[in-house]
């Protein structure tokens, strides 16, 4: 297969960019995620799915600790991409500065953001490089007016020594991705607890 044949419906698949939070042992966290969708056509019992790469801190965080928040961004909120998704957490407190309230799932909410959705993981399956988290949405709230950020439209925007920071770390997690995405474990999910 040619990659430049599918490159321009693959590329339509991407969702609004979203700040995945997540909360474990006392601990915050916050990436930054483009691959989520909704799971559900039942109004009343709303669902999502994302996927979060294993070799992120929140992988193991939103793995232990069954949930997350999804915090959607506004198009205003370009800089947080740097603080959200350039740098790892396993480095720094990158909630440490961001105004936030904790979720029913105990997750963070963050306060200045398009929207959020509170999520309970219900289900998961391993992708190899990734897993594919189902959650129930347990709340959530639209803040602001207009459409959210999406990615198509931040690359457009970002400044040039980020958008090279960017495609370095994908070169990276695409290398160690294309070695581990065939290891897929097909043992069904079990929640903590």
């Amino acid at each position: 297969m040619d990659y430049a044949d599918i490159a321009p419906m693959m590329g339509t698949l991407w969702s609004p960019l979203a700040a995945v939070t997540s909360r474990w042992q006392g601990r915050d966290n916050v990436q930054m995620a483009v691959a989520i969708t909704a799971a559900s056509i039942v109004p009343d019992r709303p669902r999502v799915a994302v996927q979060i790469y294993k070799t992120n801190l929140s992988h193991d965080m939103v793995l232990s600790g069954g949930a997350f928040a999804l915090n959607f961004l506004r198009p205003d909120q370009l800089d947080l991409i740097g603080d959200f998704g350039l740098v790892s957490g396993r480095d720094r407190d990158k909630l440490a500065d961001v105004g936030k309230t904790t979720g029913a799932s105990g997750s963070p909410l963050l306060t200045d953001c398009f929207g959020y959705l509170d999520c309970r993981v219900i289900n998961a399956m391993d992708g190899g490089d990734m897993t594919c988290f189902l959650a129930d949405v347990l709340d959530g709230k639209t803040l602001a007016q207009g459409d959210p950020l999406w990615w198509r439209d931040a690359r457009r925007r970002l400044p040039p020594e980020w958008l090279a920071l960017w495609e370095k770390k994908q070169s990276s997690e695409t290398a160690t991705s294309r070695a581990t995405m065939d290891n897929i474990s097909h043992t069904p999910w079990q929640p903590n607890g």
